[in-house]
């Protein structure tokens, strides 16, 4: 019965976790990383919590882009990620972006140094009763590609960060994928507010430590950068 029980317990915490798999762009979902690199969680659906770790960057089971290929989607385009099976804990969710540098492609870069900048960010709805989540349940979450920067090859990343058991330090549960983009049209802007991946967190953060549920917090700040708007 005791082991009856830890194997139900296990398969309800898989189920409780998620992944990023495909891409959505151009209207359509992909086949399961087809244009996104493979994650360490791509069986066990588990989150990254260090966010020192090197895993904090595109959560890759191994090096290189893992077979994935690069998309081509416009500037202003609506872009984003399925979510299998769904997002159920609730959080903040954020996209970031970091453009390739001259003599690499989207598919040999590893997305290393202080390249990235934030697109889009989504908090909580506050109220006195508590805490409400616009991303908990999704099955697809999207951004827009903002259509001020330049044409040219992207890495494109999800991070939902869970905040069920965010109490202490290190207990945020992170959600990563990366996906290889070509974006067309475009302007001149250069992103500002650049961050790496590790670097760009500590786990004391108020957007990473906190209790979400009591005493009810008035108001949240996500970590990381400002959106870069055009």
């Amino acid at each position: 019965m005791k082991v009856v029980t830890v194997l139900v317990a296990l398969v309800s915490a898989v189920q409780a976790h998620y992944t990023f798999p495909a891409l959505v762009a151009n209207g359509a979902a992909s086949s399961k990383w087809e244009y996104v690199r493979k994650t360490t969680n791509y069986q066990s659906n588990g989150p990254v919590t260090d966010v020192n770790s090197e895993q904090f960057r595109c959560y890759q089971l191994a090096p290189g882009n893992e077979g994935a290929k690069t998309m081509s989607v416009a500037a202003g385009s609506t872009v984003g990620f399925t979510a299998d099976s769904s997002v159920s804990h609730p959080g903040v969710l954020q996209f970031y972006m970091a453009k390739v540098p001259g003599g690499q492609t989207a598919d040999s870069w590893d997305g290393s140094g202080a390249v990235w900048f934030k697109i889009f960010s989504q908090g909580p709805n506050i109220s006195p009763s508590g805490l409400t989540w616009p991303s908990q349940g999704a099955k697809q979450v999207t951004a827009t590609i903002p259509q001020c920067i330049p044409a040219g090859d992207y890495l494109f990343r999800v991070e939902h960060i869970a905040l069920h058991s965010a109490s202490a330090a290190g207990g945020a549960q992170s959600y990563i994928s990366c996906a290889q983009l070509t974006v067309t049209g475009g302007g001149s802007k250069t992103p500002s507010n650049l961050v790496s991946f590790p670097g760009a967190y500590k786990a004391t953060d108020p957007g990473l430590m906190i209790n979400i549920y009591y005493p009810v917090p008035t108001s949240y700040t996500a970590p990381g950068p400002e959106v870069f708007t055009c």
